[in-house]
């Protein structure tokens, strides 16, 4: 297989041939419509204005007089009535010619061997060196009748400038040969270092530096790589932090569930002991399918496999109903509830959003400690706003900015009872993403903690259908 380098050189080379061909036959298409005609009109001109120079003027016998015209670059063939040829200058390549042609000369007409002969296709044929290829002119000296043919010594008058013009093509092709293979390494060597960037991104190393200082197309490339390499690199570690979190939330009640187990099995526990491990063994294993059933429900808002399917439904009686059921939750901390809900419609899909208001509702009642309050307002305008404000712990400014990242957790010492799996507010962001809605965060340690989610009141443009078991596997 020919590399970058070899088919863009033998591309501009062959881009020079074409180019040149087309341009020979461009060049011989214009002579042969105009120059032809012309060159022949400037030979018979110049031819007649012999003839008459010498029938009126001249002193000189007629081979004295043909000699100096012949020294000014001139082929001349002349041939009487009797048939005798005379030759000045340089003799014709090819001096046959039918005597027809010559007797019509000798009758006083005048033969156009330039346009009324063949020569060829191209302009070469102007250089032929041919008595056919000239112009045949009547001539009457000393009382007798001759043939002259006229033609211009080509080689005598132009011999220099065909050197000069072979040079120069020459020269041309080869310097252009040069350039090409100069500037197409220029050209390919930044692919070329791209092309061992991207093998050595597809073995998994980050660490690419690609020193492309160019304000062109492939330095765009290169830069839109460089990005792509960053964000690989972070998807990666991202990937690499997933994998470590959620391995340290299925190892931690795996070991719990493994560990009671054994303390079961082993008999030496009391009834009391028993109902206790067994009681935390259940606690392990809801969490544990709870967290599978998070990670299912992000793996499919990723994938965007048509979970968004949009009612209309009343808004408000969805958030009533979220705070009945979380209402063991808030009652055992003695929270105060304060809700604004006006009358609200909504079309958005329905378990999605009441998701959303779940895992808001319960982080609130989770991080607000005893007789605290949480407040829960709607606003209608262009669009539906819904406030979630509590009087929690609060947090800090770098744990705001982190607050939706997968598995981050406050709480560095990973209580679970206190912090959960740190999956919620990931999948509210997630959700919001899918359903064209956003939402903010803010916060202050020790002041509390206030959500607010921006909604769209119509129908979402994107949504599409699934079938129900994908749908309810997701949603579970």
């Amino acid at each position: 297989m020919k590399s970058l380098y070899v088919r863009v050189v033998l591309t501009f080379v062959a881009i020079v041939l074409i180019s040149g061909t087309l341009g020979f036959l461009l060049a011989n298409e214009y002579y042969q419509r105009n120059l032809r005609a012309y060159n022949e009109q400037k030979i018979t001109s110049i031819g007649q204005q012999m003839i008459d120079l010498y029938e009126h003027k001249s002193s000189l016998d007629l081979p004295s007089y043909m000699t100096h015209v012949a020294n000014l670059n001139f082929q001349l063939h002349l041939v009487d009535e009797n048939g005798a040829v005379s030759q000045f200058g340089a003799p014709f390549r090819d001096q046959q010619i039918e005597p027809a042609i010559v007797q019509k000369v000798l009758a006083g007409e005048t033969y156009r061997g330039i346009t009324e002969e063949e020569h060829g296709l191209f302009v070469t044929g102007f250089f032929e060196n041919t008595l056919k290829n000239s112009i045949g002119l009547p001539l009457t000296a000393e009382g007798k009748k001759y043939a002259l043919f006229v033609r211009p010594n080509i080689e005598q008058q132009f011999g220099e400038v065909h050197i000069m013009f072979a040079l120069l093509l020459a020269a041309m092709f080869v310097l252009s040969l040069i350039l090409i293979l100069i500037f197409t390494r220029y050209l390919v060597k930044p692919i070329e270092k791209l092309s061992h960037a991207t093998k050595k991104l597809a073995e998994g190393q980050y660490d690419i530096h690609l020193d492309i200082a160019r304000r062109d197309e492939i330095g765009d490339l290169a830069m839109h790589f460089a990005r792509m390499t960053e964000s690989l690199k972070q998807l990666d570690e991202m990937r690499q932090e997933f994998v470590s979190n959620v391995s340290h939330e299925i190892q931690s009640p795996l070991t719990s569930i493994q560990g009671f187990s054994q303390a079961i099995r082993s008999g030496g526990v009391t009834n009391e002991q028993r109902e206790t491990y067994l009681t935390i063994i259940e606690e392990e294993s809801r969490r544990l399918s709870s967290l599978s059933k998070q990670l299912l429900t992000l793996a499919s808002l990723d994938k965007e496999t048509g979970l968004y399917e949009p009612t209309r439904f009343r808004l408000d009686e969805q958030i009533r109903q979220v705070v009945l059921v979380l209402q063991h939750q808030w009652q055992q901390k003695k929270l105060a509830m304060e809700l604004t809900l006006p009358e609200t419609f909504i079309v958005g899909d329905k378990q999605l959003l009441n998701q959303v208001w779940m895992n808001l509702l319960a982080n609130s009642i989770k991080f607000t400690p005893m007789e605290g309050s949480i407040y829960i307002a709607i606003q209608k305008d262009t669009r539906i706003v819904v406030t979630i404000r509590d009087t929690g712990i609060g947090m800090s400014e770098e744990e705001q900015e982190h607050v939706f990242d997968r598995f981050y957790k406050g709480d560095k010492s990973r209580n679970r009872e206190a912090t959960g799996s740190g999956l919620g507010l990931s999948i509210v962001q997630k959700i919001l993403q899918v359903a064209k809605g956003s939402i903010h965060i803010q916060s202050r340690i020790g002041e509390g903690t206030t959500a607010t989610v921006s909604l769209s009141t119509g129908e979402h443009p994107t949504a599409r259908t699934t079938n129900e078991s994908e749908r309810s596997e997701a949603r579970e």
